[in-house]
């Protein structure tokens, strides 16, 4: 970090052309293995950088030209017409930070740049490395429910990028041989399009982290893929003016069906509890549906190791011989 931030004071005090592409290549080096878990800390340090190198001079109302040429640290400049200028200039991102600053102009709070973002990302990432394009949209979308200005023109251009087919099998692999981190979070983000969907029977078999296979598993066995969109205001006391904010749930449905009996038995012989309390739930859910077979179904699910799944499986033979079904 620390010579990152160094290469960014020379980038920014660099008196000529030459001088400063060479100080661009050693910010591009240096930021090359930087973490993109804290983005929003990063953009304000690069901020604070660029804003403490400006001449003696320059005052806030200035309209002096900046003396340098621009480059993708002024992705994160104070002034929203150089933001701009700037995702207008660029061509090919050298790494997956300048692709996640770009990215995350989507949400910025100027439309202009918000309108460049949309225009010129798509061009911006067909021209730099496909690996490069899938980090960034990892570190960006765990954060994007949070994004208070993304409006479906820039949900568009997320998702274009992520159909993208490089990048869409490298974020696919990720998502299947995470050991952590938050894979769910982004799978979640991505099943928005149905651009996954072929693959999901897939990592519900074979995702290393439980909770991606619990998920898929809930999307598969309920044919449809939900995420959370927000809050709306809901009244419940009119007269006394009283009211709170409620989450609201988007879905749609999947493009894939696979029996439902047979997602169950896969989930049954899966080792993680989270995913065998998801067959659980949905064979409580949906016990007509099973017919002769919920009998066995619900006998290996009593025999689990796990208390709060075999309750659900004493739970549903207690259901089968209220209704006389066969043992």
């Amino acid at each position: 970090m620390e010579a990152f931030l160094q290469a960014i004071e020379r980038f920014a005090a660099a008196s000529n052309a030459p001088s400063a592409e060479q100080a661009l290549a050693a910010v591009a080096d240096t930021s090359a293995s930087l973490p993109l878990d804290n983005l929003d800390r990063l953009e304000r340090r690069i901020r604070w950088e660029l804003s403490a190198a400006k001449p003696a001079h320059a005052g806030f109302w200035s309209r002096a030209k900046p003396a340098r040429h621009l480059s993708w640290l002024d992705l994160g400049n104070a002034d929203g017409h150089v933001r701009e200028r700037t995702l207008r200039s660029l061509s090919a991102a050298p790494n997956a930070l300048c692709l996640a600053l770009a990215l995350r102009r989507l949400n910025d709070w100027v439309p202009e740049v918000r309108a460049a973002a949309r225009e010129h990302l798509p061009g911006i990432a067909h021209s730099s490395a496909p690996e490069h394009v899938a980090e960034a949209l990892w570190a960006v979308l765990c954060n994007v429910a949070s994004w208070g200005r993304l409006g479906t023109p820039e949900r568009h251009t997320l998702d274009a990028l992520i159909a993208f087919e490089p990048v869409r099998l490298a974020l696919y692999t990720r998502i299947c041989n995470a050991a952590t981190g938050p894979a769910t979070s982004i799978l979640v983000q991505i099943t928005r399009t149905p651009v996954f969907d072929p693959w999901l029977h897939t990592l519900a078999r074979q995702a290393v982290q439980p909770a991606v296979r619990a998920r898929t598993l809930r999307f598969l066995l309920e044919g449809r893929a939900f995420w959370f969109a927000g809050r709306a205001w809901t009244w419940t006391d009119l007269k006394w003016c009283e009211g709170k904010y409620e989450p609201v749930i988007d879905e749609r449905p999947l493009q894939v069906n696979y029996p439902r009996q047979q997602l169950l038995e896969t989930a049954l012989r899966d080792a993680a509890p989270a995913v065998r309390h998801v067959a659980a739930e949905t064979l409580i859910l949906h016990l007509p549906s099973f017919g002769a077979q919920a009998s066995a179904l619900a006998t290996i699910l009593a025999a689990d190791r796990s208390a709060r799944i075999a309750a659900r499986g004493r739970f549903v033979l207690a259901q089968l011989a209220k209704a006389n079904c066969p043992a």
